[in-house]
């Protein structure tokens, strides 16, 4: 069983998007709930006391944020009734970066336009690490620089997705941007309206999750059944 935990949104397409990833991972022949860590019901300690066997808990997280540390393992303390193994988060991961590339492509970027990186925003020092890593492993990718942009800036010296926008179109015509975002929500409609040509949707949409996210959660599950007979949470 796979307790797919995801942030949360107020924004219904978010939600039919965590929900189709979810039945991505069904399709696989594994069983899914799908949480969420904050803003919807059902939490994660719900799901996990209504279970009535082991799982894994697998964070549909880009990073290894606050959530990921501390409110995803507080949730699985309250709420386990039975064995629970915790997965790494989705991000970063290589696949992740196809996926992006996969989108960008898709929404008509050209090799000549200027690239933005656009993430959620944080403050934890660990989240922004594994978005710095990305930012430089994207523009490899790419084979060209790319400049990283916030859909909420949460630190001085940050830039937001338009600002980030406004400086990569110097000397260019088009700026085309990527979104390290995993589903619709807030920020993505801030991105959507970041004054960009081309604005590649998130790794999962309502029309359904790429599927490189959908495998990715299946390696995460795997990765983690181990520690049911090792050392659960």
């Amino acid at each position: 069983m796979i307790v797919l935990a995801a942030h949360g949104t107020r924004d219904p397409d978010g939600a039919v998007a965590v929900d189709l990833l979810a039945d991505g991972v069904r399709a696989s022949g594994i069983d899914v709930r799908v949480a969420y860590a904050d803003v919807r019901p059902p939490g994660i300690a719900t799901v996990l006391g209504s279970l009535e066997g082991p799982s894994v808990v697998v964070p549909a997280f880009l990073a290894p944020g606050y959530h990921v540390r501390e409110d995803i393992p507080a949730s699985i303390a309250e709420g386990k009734r039975h064995p629970v193994a915790l997965a790494k988060p989705l991000g970063p991961a290589p696949e992740l970066l196809t996926a992006l590339d996969d989108r960008l492509r898709c929404a008509g970027h050209r090799r000549e336009d200027a690239v933005v990186l656009a993430a959620a925003g944080s403050r934890d020092p660990l989240a922004l690490a594994a978005i710095d890593d990305v930012e430089l492993a994207f523009g490899a990718m790419l084979g060209k620089p790319v400049v990283l942009g916030f859909a909420a800036p949460a630190l001085r010296g940050q830039l937001s997705v338009a600002e980030a926008v406004e400086r990569a179109r110097a000397g260019k015509r088009r700026v085309a941007v990527a979104s390290w975002l995993l589903a619709p929500g807030v920020f993505h409609r801030r991105v959507a309206e970041s004054g960009a040509e081309v604005v590649a949707g998130p790794l999962c949409t309502a029309t359904g999750a790429h599927p490189l996210v959908t495998a990715l959660v299946v390696r995460r599950y795997a990765e983690a059944q181990v520690q049911l007979t090792r050392d659960p949470v």
